[in-house]
């Protein structure tokens, strides 16, 4: 990996971990879909989980159900699919209904509703059970591997998504730090925060044009080397932020829902679209110790966690990839870091507080794994998607950030996502000083209870 001089017009952050930081030397940033935080580690011993259960102060909560007139409190849901609620943004205002956070059967009833009450070609529809299952939280004894990551490395209680909204506007803020609609193809100064679609502007080929900056520009010019992994097979989510809808194919070649670094100005203009490739090419660098520094994995929807796919396909998928970092030669010098992108309209108990014109969005569960993680912490950090931003600048670009004032590209972003002074800091999650973690080699396919 090369590391140019420094950018200029900004000094590095102190902050940062100290030179400790620099010992990783490979980020791969893996997310998965629609999951909330309660969904998934709601009673893990020790984490801000489901109030009066596991051990946690409170009354257990419960969620009103417009159609049967019942309350419905969390419960332990067994089952291998599942199939949420709709969660664009004006679906994740009526699941935080003013806080109280009691909207999620309302939501979860309408949207079923909404999305196969028309005339819908996809197998969720059909499959769908009759009351929704937004309240149900899984554990230790369906998802095995995600809560031995807890235990041996960092779980992150307050990870919360940088945007208030669905899949389109969390990718683009997790390669961007924003979410945007243009006015003009090709003009960053034409854009303004937006959490539904369209995105960006559309151009003469009638195509979506992303004009304002993201990650990959600054990692270019530092000739720092980046590769997008993308799942071969059908998008995890609908274009529209419904619950289900036809399958549409996906591939690193076709821009989508979860590839959308296609459409940047900035990539096309670095003649970096080749960095955009398929997950097989991920095992491969992995395998040979070349894996970049910054690598992003996103999954196809039968393995991607996004309901209706088996979580026990999910997680043998994320469970294989981490898999190949331990195996490789780079797996000293690497942190992970295991994330949802949304909530997918599953329950969960604390209110996002509100940062900017985007978000915070709802709370769903981060996982750092790497050689020189803490071990079974518990990271109580307020965090969002704009901390792995944060570390890959802090650890490769001198803690220069996408700010337009000083990083050479003039957009009309209304801030710096990345110095949010509610923003916790990832490097607090290792301990640099210490004798490196071994591999954790999990089955793909332990016994689902």
């Amino acid at each position: 990996m090369l590391v140019s001089a420094a950018l200029p017009g900004r000094r590095p952050d102190a902050s940062a971990g100290g030179l400790g930081i620099h010992k990783i030397r490979h980020v791969v940033i893996v997310m998965q879909e629609n999951r909330s935080f309660d969904s998934y580690f709601g009673t893990y011993p020790g984490a801000d989980g489901i109030p009066g259960l596991a051990g946690n102060p409170g009354s257990v909560p419960c969620s009103p159900d417009p159609k049967s007139g019942r309350c419905v409190r969390p419960f332990h849901d067994t089952h291998d699919r599942n199939f949420g609620g709709p969660h664009t943004a004006v679906d994740a205002t009526g699941d935080i209904d003013g806080g109280e956070m009691t909207g999620f059967e309302a939501q979860a009833r309408a949207g079923l509703a909404r999305s196969c009450g028309r005339s819908v070609d996809s197998p969720g529809c059909s499959l769908a059970p009759g009351d929704p299952d937004v309240m149900g939280y899984h554990d230790s004894h369906e998802i095995p591997n995600y809560w031995d990551y807890a235990k041996h490395f960092v779980l992150q209680d307050h990870m919360f998504e940088s945007v208030d909204s669905w899949s389109v506007p969390a990718h683009l803020s997790l390669v961007s730090g924003w979410s945007a609609r243009c006015t003009t193809p090709h003009d960053p100064l034409s854009c303004t925060t937006a959490l539904s679609a369209p995105f960006g502007a559309t151009n003469a080929s009638g195509h979506s044009d992303l004009p304002w900056t993201d990650l990959t520009y600054l990692l270019h010019r530092a000739h720092v080397s980046w590769r997008y992994y993308v799942g071969n097979g059908n998008q995890p989510d609908c274009s529209d932020g419904e619950m289900f809808c036809p399958p549409v194919t996906q591939g690193s070649k076709t821009p989508g829902i979860w590839n959308p670094l296609p459409r940047f100005d900035t990539v096309r203009r670095d003649h970096q679209l080749g960095d955009i490739t398929a997950v097989h090419r991920f095992y491969r660098a992995a395998q040979r110790g070349t894996l970049p520094a910054v690598s992003w994995v996103v999954p196809a929807q039968n393995v991607s966690d996004h309901p209706p796919a088996k979580i026990t396909d999910g997680q043998a998928y994320v469970t294989d990839l981490i898999n190949a970092v331990m195996r490789s030669p780079d797996w000293g010098s690497t942190a992970i870091f295991l994330v949802w992108d949304d909530w997918g309209g599953f329950y969960d108990h604390v209110a996002p507080p509100v940062v900017n014109g985007e978000g915070y969005g709802m709370r769903v569960p981060g996982l750092v794994i790497s050689p020189y993680a803490r071990t079974g912490y518990i990271d109580h950090q307020t965090l969002s998607f704009d901390a792995y931003l944060k570390f890959i600048e802090d650890d490769f670009l001198s803690a220069h950030r996408l700010d337009p004032r000083n990083d050479g590209r003039p957009d009309s972003r209304p801030d710096v996502p990345e110095d949010a002074s509610v923003l916790g800091n990832l490097a607090a999650d290792f301990n640099f000083s210490r004798t490196p973690l071994p591999p954790l080699i999990l089955p793909l396919y332990p016994p689902f209870d």
